[in-house]
């Protein structure tokens, strides 16, 4: 990945490829210049002002879902948030700003909670994938958390850079974690001998396919998305891969 292609916020002029910062991503004026209520009135200016970035990341989220990244624009999100532009600049300087924020948000927690598991639950690692993707499952019934893998999917073709941000906030974090249970696993003589670093993609990759599936190609079982029987049918099959023949 070089410099140029990742540059998040700095506008591109004859380029094929859309960039995560539109020309709507920098206020031409300042927040403060275009708050409609006068810092004076204090209560209804500052009515909320803890619950707002949420608002705003909620607001944008439902935009960046229903219209798509390149056609969402602040002042929809704005107006969808129920607040002035220049105060979701007070937040959140720029388009890019806004997709990372709601990546962390609603992914994080899921990261750090996978990767706790992954390093410290004891015993045999079966167990501790099964958990981690079960857990999964049922972080992924939230329709918030639900909704950015699906926007990955659908934008990174035409924005590799949330891509990117994706693979930052949740895959460098939880595939490590992942491989090394896996060597410990071959290690401790509950794995045959394998590559650890491909089985990874074998843990992850059904589930990914299946978000594919669904999403893209509008494939999915008769009862809707199932990611519930779908893990427990891709534990079934990975395990008696993965497990030494008795």
């Amino acid at each position: 990945m070089t410099e140029t292609s990742r540059k998040l916020d700095t506008p591109r002029r004859g380029s094929a490829r859309r960039d995560l910062a539109p020309a709507d991503s920098v206020p031409r004026e300042s927040p403060d210049s275009r708050e409609t209520t006068p810092r004076h009135e204090g209560p209804k200016f500052r009515r909320r002002a803890d619950a707002r970035p949420d608002e705003v990341l909620d607001a944008a989220l439902a935009l960046f879902t229903e219209k798509g990244f390149a056609a969402a624009r602040i002042d929809d999100i704005a107006q969808r948030a129920g607040i002035s532009k220049g105060a979701v600049y007070l937040y959140f300087p720029s388009k890019q700003a806004l997709i990372e924020a709601i990546v962390e948000r609603a992914l994080g927690p899921i990261a750090e909670e996978a990767i706790e598991r992954l390093a410290t639950l004891p015993g045999d690692p079966r167990l501790v994938i099964s958990s981690v993707l079960r857990v999964l499952g049922r972080q992924l019934t939230s329709a918030q958390a639900l909704a950015i893998p699906r926007l990955v999917i659908r934008e990174a073709p035409s924005f590799p850079d949330i891509a990117e941000l994706y693979r930052r906030a949740v895959l460098d974090r939880v595939v490590p974690a992942l491989t090394a249970l896996i060597r410990r696993g071959i290690a401790e003589g509950h794995f045959r001998q394998i590559d650890a670093e491909l089985t990874v993609r074998s843990v992850v990759g059904p589930v990914l396919a299946h978000m594919v599936l669904a999403d893209i190609f509008g494939i999915l079982p008769a009862d809707g998305l199932a990611l519930d029987r779908l893990i427990e049918n891709h534990i079934a099959i990975l395990f008696d891969g993965l497990s030494l023949k008795a």
